[in-house]
């Protein structure tokens, strides 16, 4: 099929270890081909394994990055350095579950100065864990995430509330919310509990990080409104040469 006329096509880098056995993994390739048939989002995808993003010019060229599902990454520092990347040079971002916790992980470090933090799944015998086993694992879960107005990731939902899906059973320490906020890091959707699912940083052109899958959403067929957000900053990316404005 041919692309849309007058469309950039982004370059977007999934940095993930692919497997066909990680259900978003396989949902990805339809749901690129909806953005391009139904949304007119064209992107140009590259699989990034995170031991290849540790390279200093991994993501280089690049008009989003997209931190996906499917940890423990072979390479925790590959999967960090790739959000750093994202974070400081306002590269429009989406890490979802194990991207969300990276995220989280490498802004507490190299913004909080949290160097001694730890992934609880990559170090389960650490003694300073942000990212730590939950109570009760959410993988297979479905639940209610309410959304902060004025957020960006309501602008994006059009709403404040969603039900989405989950496969993880890690999630973010809440010993460490009050330090991650005063950094600028802004947690604007949480579970019925108050748990937080949702992050983003205010100050940049488009970051956002969920721990659910927007990868699972409904059949497969019609990309979430989370990843329709992530083409459509990629693609104002790169028609403009410079960070997007989200309408």
């Amino acid at each position: 099929m041919p692309e849309p006329l007058n469309i950039s096509t982004a370059r977007v880098a999934l940095v993930g270890d692919r497997s066909p056995s990680v259900r978003a993994h396989a949902r990805i390739p339809n749901l690129l081909d909806a953005l391009t048939q139904r949304d007119q989002l064209v992107l140009d995808a590259y699989w990034i394994p995170t031991q290849d993003a540790e390279s200093a010019d991994a993501l280089t060229g690049f008009d989003a990055v997209w931190l996906v599902p499917g940890s423990p990454y072979r390479s925790e520092a590959g999967a960090i350095a790739a959000a750093r990347t994202a974070r400081e040079q306002g590269i429009p971002f989406l890490g979802t579950c194990g991207g969300f916790q990276h995220a989280v992980l490498e802004f507490a470090r190299d913004v909080c100065g949290l160097s001694g933090v730890d992934h609880g799944e990559n170090q389960p015998e650490a003694d300073d864990l942000l990212i730590a086993p939950l109570a009760c694992s959410l993988v297979g879960h479905e639940g209610a995430v309410k959304v902060e107005a004025g957020s960006l990731a309501e602008r994006v939902l059009g709403a404040e509330r969603t039900v989405e899906r989950y496969h993880c059973s890690y999630g973010l320490s809440p010993a460490y919310l009050d330090v991650l906020r005063a950094h600028g890091l802004r947690f604007s959707g949480v579970d019925e509990a108050g748990d937080v699912r949702i992050a983003e940083l205010p100050d940049h052109p488009f970051f956002l990080a969920t721990l659910f899958q927007p990868e699972l959403a409904g059949d497969g067929t019609q990309p979430h409104p989370i990843i329709r957000a992530l083409a459509a900053a990629a693609v104002d990316h790169a028609a403009k040469g410079s960070a997007p404005t989200l309408a």
